[in-house]
């Protein structure tokens, strides 16, 4: 027989929410990687995409609270994080922008995805310029390229970011004759951005919200009249096919999983920023200290 209960985030194995507070990011895995008896689950991610980045390490907390053992397995594209999601080689991709942004590997992959749900709801792409330029609009690029060297600094090549702003707004609004798309990486885009900003110089890039770097760079999005950029989408846990079947109560947890404005940008903020590399865990585990009643969810048993 099934008996429901409510579970704060806080309140999943207090003992070992102790035993997480303070501890390294290796020593993090090396509990997660031991002791669970209800199987493995593999998070798939890209390291600097940093909403993938904070929500896969909050799932690493909580899922070895209930009793899994966690591999936390980092990615270098999109692509090949979708193809293995679909192969089985990871569990979970825990921030999917499937609507838009992810669409075309939805298109490829999706019949071999599980959909575990959102856990935001108002995610978006942007071009931004700093906030001292004259330019407000993407229409408003048109003609100005020389201001900007001719190019919009991107980041990866697989990222649906750089397919929406390369195949749909570009082509949209006349740019893809005027300005290069450079693509190389999340870290490299935000060092030019920097560098550009520290000499009080015109620079356009590809960003995206909820993303810590808007706050923290002096950056306003450019208008985007005709939507090229796209809708507002949700953020959504991704599993490989048959995820649920197999692991009940960690579907059934992740799919009460909320997040608001204001708790996502303080997890973001205390895994990037606060903490920072190689002490993740130690972040979300001070956060959901600091946050007891972020969000609650039922779990069968």
């Amino acid at each position: 027989m099934k008996k429901r209960f409510v579970t704060k985030i806080a309140a999943v194995g207090a003992a070992l929410a102790l035993a997480l507070s303070g501890c390294s990011q290796e020593a993090s895995k090396d509990n997660a990687s031991g002791g669970g008896d209800k199987g493995t689950i593999t998070l798939g991610f890209i390291p600097s995409w940093t909403d993938g980045l904070s929500t896969a390490y909050l799932l690493e907390n909580q899922l070895t609270k209930l009793g899994y053992d966690v591999k936390m397995e980092t990615i270098t594209e999109a692509a090949i994080l979708y193809s293995g999601l679909a192969n089985g080689d990871v569990d979970i991709y825990p921030s999917a922008w499937p609507e838009v942004t992810h669409k075309q590997y939805m298109d490829e992959y999706g019949d071999k995805l599980e959909d575990l749900g959102a856990y935001y709801d108002n995610a978006k792409l942007t071009i931004a310029v700093p906030s001292y330029s004259n330019i407000n609009s993407i229409e408003d690029l048109k003609g100005k390229a020389s201001e900007f060297d001719g190019k919009i600094i991107g980041i990866e090549p697989g990222a649906g970011l750089t397919a929406q702003t390369k195949d749909k707004m570009m082509p949209e609004y006349g740019l893809d004759g005027e300005y290069e798309l450079v693509t190389s990486s999340t870290a490299t885009m935000l060092t030019e951005l920097k560098n550009k900003i520290d000499k009080k110089e015109e620079v356009v890039v590809t960003l995206w919200r909820p993303f810590w770097a808007n706050s923290a760079y002096d950056v306003k999005d450019l208008e985007d009249p005709k939507g090229a950029m796209g809708e507002p989408e949700a953020l959504h846990f991704l599993g490989t096919k048959g995820f649920s079947e197999k692991n009940p109560e960690a579907a059934e947890y992740i799919k009460g999983i909320k997040l608001d404005d204001k708790q996502y940008g303080s997890l973001e903020d205390m895994v990037v920023n606060k903490y920072g590399e190689g002490k993740e865990a130690e972040a979300v585990a001070q956060w959901i200290k600091d946050n007891p009643d972020a969000y609650s969810t039922e779990i069968s048993e």
